[in-house]
């Protein structure tokens, strides 16, 4: 049962229903808990052998051992940030499992952690470490006293976080080892596949359902009793004109006639992102399709060579691990004999004839191609039509293949259909949509987890909705929205959908890609009117005038009443009377650079931290060359103060150089791109904050300072948007005492005088 000794409780299949944060109990939670880390644990037992656990399954992903341990870590990390927890398990592990790898493009160079240079602890050792961790988190719930309901300003609430997190793991992780070489995963005790067919089976026509215009309410109520991401809320209300869609979710047996006419040749179906994806990927048929080619596999690292598509003895049906089916293919016995052994199909623990009728899981490049394969108007479903699919109330497991009632997909026609006739609107496979991902009006993100979702919002993300077999209940496949790029692979299929009235544009939500020719791959009449910016207000410092203006701001005027001037001298002063040491800092908010260079007069090491991408390329050019070129603004280009001096003349943009201060060790500065704080960063003798008014989530930025800054360290915290101590304190008190406060008086480019607070921390 557990091959590789990685259980630290039971074992189990069985997952629990989803609690009521209004009305649970302590014991409920504990009992939640237990199976959540339990079902996760049991997963892996499918791996046949250590040696899979340090293995890339995707090329783009780490190895197994990391999600084998990252999800404890992630226990740990959100209930430190919520005050649960007071000292780390081992900070090693925390470190080296809290963040995996998020490639923004389908050819990204693998990261360092894949290659077999990068030591990972023993399979042994990240046992014992779950197993201190499941104890540790056990104490917790049965020492916290519990508040009911349980909000999202609830200490709570991030236990709940870590329970969902465990949840959603289990089945990115499930994706993962289902693309493993068959000869790593092994059929494991209670592990229930689908039939391959239902009744009469699925025609191959594709049977399309009408839905008249209609108001549809998409997203979360903030007071509803289940757990949820920042993301699903709030709710928000939408006109949806008139549409068709498929009846069921695109099968295999439809969409092999797609491959079966050379579909992933042909260059007219597909986008240009998508087709240079799939020459890339050299993909000939979906990822869990294996024929006898030699098909260039998923996978990475030194499995990179290896493919799935191997010559399978012609007598070896319906076996592989042990593993079969509770059904054969009866609903169109001629197509199965003519075309049934072209194809097997890859589940997670073997192989299997393939099932005709289980949807089909592609990416959103596959399903689009597919889409326009089908030409007459087709295209996805958008987010809101997906929605008015939908029955009104929230589905109960029963109805729908969720929270692993098969260990698989299911045909499209085993469940009930929805009152207005659509099948597998929730549950079986998630549903690709047209929409790029973004906040829903009035998005907030959550302290806990700041960049769960802004960091998507990028327009490089699509959404997934709906929920899987293995998705965890009706409630939450009901409400979830998760954005994945648009060459992810997943659990996720899709269906068809075309405007009744093609003189109505569809409801759909895009993002402009930052610094990006667009490319969206639906057609609309009024383009624009569809387009969002970012609720990510981050991502706004990624255009090309934000960088200038930044650069004007920082380097136009190298005086001693520059703000950055100021603020170096001020963080000497601090220095002094506190602590007297010079070693290490970290300037948080660095943007292009200009106090970090500043600072490295007197500090030995400084590590200069900024989300924006573009301020850190900057910072790194102006470290290498020493100066950078930019173009002076006019005082009508900046969107926000400070102004800048006029900047024009006759016309044309002045450009001048951003020059490093005179007097600086550039060796002793390091720059590194980063939206939070990770636990990487620590021991540091002085921090400065002094980002704070271009954050999106002020309180997931402090929250932290006691933990990245030494015994003895100082953090200084400068606020230039109006924020005081008063702010302050109930983020920062409970961590970190305040021992000073003062304003700096500083002027700009146009010598007027600004005012920014200052306060200063140090350890309780």
């Amino acid at each position: 049962m557990d091959p590789n000794r990685i259980l630290t409780g039971p074992y189990t299949l069985k997952p629990l229903k989803q609690l009521n944060t209004s009305k649970c109990s302590k014991e409920e939670i504990l009992d939640y808990f237990e199976n959540a880390y339990s079902l996760n644990e049991s997963l892996f037992t499918i791996l046949s052998c250590e040696e899979a656990f340090y293995k890339c399954p995707d090329r783009l992903r780490l190895p197994l051992i990391f999600y084998y341990g990252h999800t404890a870590v992630v226990y740990l990390n959100k209930l430190t940030l919520a005050g649960l927890l007071q000292e780390r398990v081992n900070f090693e592990f925390e470190t080296m499992f809290e963040t995996g790898v998020d490639e923004m493009n389908w050819d990204d160079t693998e990261n360092y952690r894949m290659g077999g240079s990068y030591k990972w602890p023993s399979v042994n050792e990240v046992a014992e470490f779950r197993g201190e961790v499941r104890k540790l988190i056990r104490q917790v719930i049965l020492d916290t006293p519990l508040e009911l309901p349980v909000t999202q300003e609830s200490p709570w609430w991030a236990v709940f976080m870590g329970l969902d997190h465990e949840r959603t793991h289990i089945e990115t992780s499930a994706v993962l080892i289902r693309q493993l070489p068959i000869d790593m995963v092994r059929n494991i005790e209670g592990w229930k596949l689908a039939p391959r067919t239902h009744e009469d089976g699925v025609n191959n026509k594709i049977a399309m359902v009408t839905v008249d215009a209609s108001e549809v309410t998409l997203g979360k109520p903030v007071d509803y009793p289940t757990y949820g991401w920042d993301c699903e809320y709030p709710q928000v209300n939408k006109s949806v004109p008139a549409f068709e869609a498929s009846a069921f979710l695109i099968t295999n047996k439809q969409f092999f006639h797609f491959v079966n006419t050379r579909g992933y040749h042909r260059r007219e179906w597909w986008t240009k992102e998508g087709w240079e994806w799939k020459t890339f990927r050299e993909a000939k048929h979906p990822v869990f399709w294996v024929c006898t080619k030699g098909c260039k596999s998923n996978c990475g690292a030194d499995l990179a060579d290896y493919t799935h598509c191997k010559p399978k003895d012609s007598t070896n049906d319906d076996n592989s691990n042990g593993h079969s089916t509770n059904g054969v293919s009866h609903g169109d016995d001629a197509f199965e004999r003519k075309h049934g052994r072209k194809y097997r199909y890859r589940t997670m623990c073997g192989e299997i004839a393939m099932p005709w009728d289980w949807p089909v899981i592609v990416n959103y490049h596959e399903a689009k191609a597919f889409c326009n394969w089908k030409k007459d108007d087709f295209r996805l479903p958008t987010e809101a039509e997906q929605w008015a699919m939908r029955d009104d109330e929230v589905p109960s497991d029963e109805m729908h293949n969720v929270n692993s009632a098969y260990d698989s997909s299911t045909p499209v026609n085993m469940y009930p259909p929805s009152q207005k006739g659509f099948y597998d609107v929730i549950g079986n496979a998630w549903e690709w949509v047209e929409d790029n991902f973004n906040g829903y009006p009035g998005f907030k993100s959550s302290y806990l987890y700041d960049d769960y979702a802004g960091s998507s919002m990028d327009g490089r993300h699509n959404i997934i909705v709906g929920g899987s077999w293995i998705s965890r209940s009706g409630s939450m496949a009901h409400f979830s929205r998760y954005a994945f790029r648009r060459h992810f692979y997943q659990f996720a299929g899709f269906r068809l959908c075309r405007s009744v009235n093609f003189s109505e544009d569809p409801p759909v939500v895009l993002v402009p890609q930052i610094n990006a020719k667009q490319d969206f791959t639906i057609s609309l009449r009024n383009t624009d009117k569809h387009i969002q910016q970012s609720k990510n207000q981050q991502f706004l410092e990624e255009r090309p005038e934000a960088l200038q203006k930044r650069l004007q701001e920082e380097y136009g005027s190298m005086n001693e009443g520059n703000f950055y001037s100021r603020l170096h001298d001020i963080c000497l002063d601090i220095v002094q009377a506190h602590n007297n040491s010079f070693n290490r800092v970290l300037d948080v908010g660095c943007a292009c650079g200009r106090l970090a260079f500043e600072l490295a007069k007197d500090f030995k090491e400084v590590v200069g931290l900024d989300f924006c991408e573009q301020y850190i390329c900057a910072s790194e050019q102006l470290k290498k060359k020493g100066h950078l070129s930019y173009h002076l603004l006019n005082e009508e280009d900046l969107d926000q103060p400070p102004p800048a001096k006029q900047a024009r003349t006759n016309g044309e943009e002045m450009a001048e150089d951003a020059i490093i201060p005179s007097g600086v060790d550039v060796n002793r500065v390091t720059f590194k791109q980063m939206t939070w704080l990770p636990n990487e960063l620590a021991d540091y003798d002085l921090v400065i904050q002094h980002g704070l008014e271009r954050v999106q989530n002020k309180k997931a930025w402090l929250v932290r300072l006691w933990e990245v800054i030494t015994p003895g360290g100082v953090a200084v915290v400068v606020c230039r948007d109006g924020w005081t101590q008063k702010d302050l304190m109930p983020i920062l008190e409970s961590r970190l005492k305040l021992v000073d406060s003062k304003q700096l008086e500083y002027n700009n480019n146009n010598n007027v005088e600004y005012k920014a607070n200052i306060t200063v921390w140090c350890h309780k």
